[in-house]
C-alpha cells in the first residue's frame, strides 16, 4: 500500500489527426472517492479513461495510478475495468469467464464471491454469447471485481440494464465502497450521478469544465424549474419566454413547457397572466440535468472516442 493517490492526470493531453479529444487536464483522485465523468457525447470521457488505464498513450502530459505506471497497477490487480468496449469470449460461460480472469491475479476473490455481488449466479452456467445486453454488462462487472481491486473504472456501467439492474448494480456498489474503495464512473444518467457520486467532474471539448460535489455543480445554475402543461399551442409562447432576462432555459415537449428561472415566482405570474390553460404545474430546484446543459450549452458533438 502506498500514499499515493488512485489517479492523479498532469497535462494529459491526447489528439487524433488535428483533432484534439483531450486537452491538457489535471486531475487528482484521493481513496475512497466515487467519482462520476460527466459530458456530452465527444467530450474526451472514454479517451480519458483510455489514457488513465494504459491502453492509450498521451500526446503530452503524465498518468499516474497509486505513484506508478498505470500497467503495474493492472498487473499487481490493483485496478479493475468495465469498458464499452470490453469483450469476453462468446463460448465460455460466465463462471468460466469470471474464473479466467482470476486465475491471471495473485490474490483474486474466490469466483462465487465476484459472481454475487454482480448478480450473475443464476446464470453463470450460460454462454457468454447468449446474454442479454444486461446480463452482458453484469458479468463484465464480474470480471471487472474479481481482482478485488482498489480501484474501479467504469465506462457506461449500467448500459443496456433495465431499471431493476440498474438499481441492484448501485445497490452491490454502494457494499463494495463501503470497503474503501475509490469508483470512478462515465455515464449519461444524470440521476445515478445525483444519487452515487460525492464528486461530479464535467467535461466538454476534452476540458474539465466543473469539478465538485453534486451540489456544487448543481449550484453554478442558480433558480428553480418551472413546468406545466399548457392546452393550446406552446411554440410562440415559449419563444417570447426566452426574451425574459430571468429566464436561461425554455425545453417544449409536446404540451409540456419548462422553463429554467432565476425569478420563479414572476415568471409564473406571467405565465398564469398569458396563458390561463396552463395546468400541472410545478416548480423544482434546479437538477443535475440543468447544470449539464448550462455548462456543456454549446458544445458540438464530435466523433470522440
Amino acid at each position: 500500500m502506498t500514499s499515493s493517490p488512485p489517479i492523479r492526470l498532469a497535462g494529459l493531453t491526447k489528439r487524433f489527426g488535428r483533432l484534439t479529444a483531450v486537452d491538457g487536464i489535471d486531475l487528482t483522485i484521493e481513496r475512497g472517492e466515487v467519482v462520476a465523468l460527466l459530458g456530452p457525447n465527444g467530450a474526451g470521457k472514454s479517451t480519458t479513461i483510455d489514457l488513465a488505464l494504459g491502453l492509450s498513450t498521451p500526446a503530452a502530459g503524465t498518468v499516474q495510478l497509486f505513484g506508478g505506471a498505470p500497467r503495474d497497477a493492472v498487473v499487481a490487480g490493483r485496478v479493475g475495468a468495465m469498458l464499452q468496449g470490453g469483450a469476453l469470449l462468446p463460448t465460455t460461460t460466465v463462471a468460466e469467464s469470471v474464473a479466467l480472469v482470476a486465475a491471471a491475479h495473485r490474490h483474486p476473490l474466490p469466483v462465487a464471491v465476484a459472481m454475487a455481488p454482480a448478480g450473475v449466479t443464476a446464470f453463470a452456467k450460460q454462454k457468454v454469447g447468449r446474454l442479454s445486453g444486461g446480463q452482458l454488462q453484469r458479468a463484465r462487472f464480474a470480471v471487472a471485481i474479481v481482482s478485488d481491486p482498489e480501484l474501479l473504472i467504469l465506462d457506461e456501467p449500467t448500459a443496456a440494464m433495465d431499471v431493476e439492474g440498474r438499481r441492484a448494480f448501485w445497490t452491490s456498489m454502494h457494499e463494495l465502497t463501503g470497503a474503501g474503495r475509490t469508483v470512478v464512473f462515465a455515464t449519461h444518467y444524470l440521476d445515478e450521478v445525483d444519487a452515487f457520486a460525492d464528486r461530479v467532474v464535467m467535461m466538454a471539448r476534452g476540458r474539465i469544465v466543473a469539478d465538485g460535489t453534486p451540489a456544487e455543480v448543481k449550484a453554478v445554475v442558480a433558480g428553480r424549474t418551472l413546468s406545466c402543461s399548457l392546452s393550446g399551442a406552446v411554440d410562440g409562447f415559449g419563444e417570447r419566454l426566452r426574451e425574459l432576462p430571468a429566464v436561461q432555459l425554455v425545453d417544449v415537449v409536446g404540451d409540456r413547457l419548462r422553463i429554467g428561472t432565476s425569478d420563479s415566482d414572476a415568471v409564473l405570474r406571467m405565465v398564469l397572466a398569458e396563458r390561463p390553460d396552463a395546468h400541472d404545474i410545478e416548480v423544482t430546484a434546479r437538477t443535475m440535468d440543468d447544470a449539464f446543459l448550462a455548462l456543456t450549452a454549446g458544445v458540438a458533438e464530435e466523433a470522440v472516442r
